[in-house]
């Protein structure tokens, strides 16, 4: 399984956005965001840079949505070959297929901090989709699957630190009991329900090239 080892809060910067890619931290002063010094493109002489073109728009499009969901350029690719052959609109539909990865929802459901927190606890076989190991983050859930913690001493630990006390609220489409640590999925999810703002029309003009 590929992955990106180098400094999130690099991608945060180039997309001019928070990604939330390390968590509660985000969402402190710490955040590179929250730098005035800090909050122009990385690079040497960024604010010299010129205005970007049509294709440079739609590139920062897609490269933050794979960036936001840690997809790399060949599995992006597939989920919008599905997506166009799917009814309706390609893009809602592309970003359909992309809340509905398992890492998306134990980040949403707060089993995690991050995205990469949760591809790291599914792969070391923390979470159960349906009572059953699964160490594929990719998976596309559906409607009716349960997600639970492997019932250990140690897995049972380490979600209950992440989800603190009472337990996060979670969108419409999902279902959390911070009790018995398993949520439900209970609907696929809307446009509504994606949280960073995107065109997607831009990425189905930039992808359909």
């Amino acid at each position: 399984m590929g992955r990106y080892l180098g400094p999130v809060c690099r991608l945060c910067r180039r997309e001019a956005i928070k990604l939330m890619l390390k968590g509660a931290r985000c969402e402190t002063a710490k955040c590179a965001m929250e730098r005035q010094w800090r909050a122009h493109p990385p690079g040497a002489h960024s604010w010299r840079r010129r205005k970007p073109g049509d294709y440079g728009i739609r590139l920062r499009e897609k490269q933050k949505v794979k960036r936001y969901y840690g997809v790399f350029e060949r599995q992006f690719m597939i989920y919008f070959r599905t997506a166009e052959r799917m009814k309706g609109n390609t893009g809602e539909a592309l970003l359909n297929l992309l809340e509905r990865r398992l890492d998306n929802v134990i980040w949403k459901l707060g089993f995690a901090p991050s995205h990469r927190a949760a591809r790291a606890a599914i792969v070391h076989g923390h979470v159960y989709l349906n009572r059953r190991r699964l160490n594929r983050p990719g998976y596309l859930v559906k409607k009716g699957d349960r997600i639970s913690v492997k019932p250990s001493e140690r897995s049972q630990k380490f979600i209950r630190q992440t989800l603190g006390d009472g337990g996060p609220s979670v969108q419409t489409w999902l279902q959390l009991d911070a009790q018995t640590l398993e949520g439900v999925v209970a609907a696929m999810p809307s446009r509504e329900d994606v949280q960073i703002p995107v065109e997607e029309q831009l990425i189905i003009e930039m992808c359909s090239r």
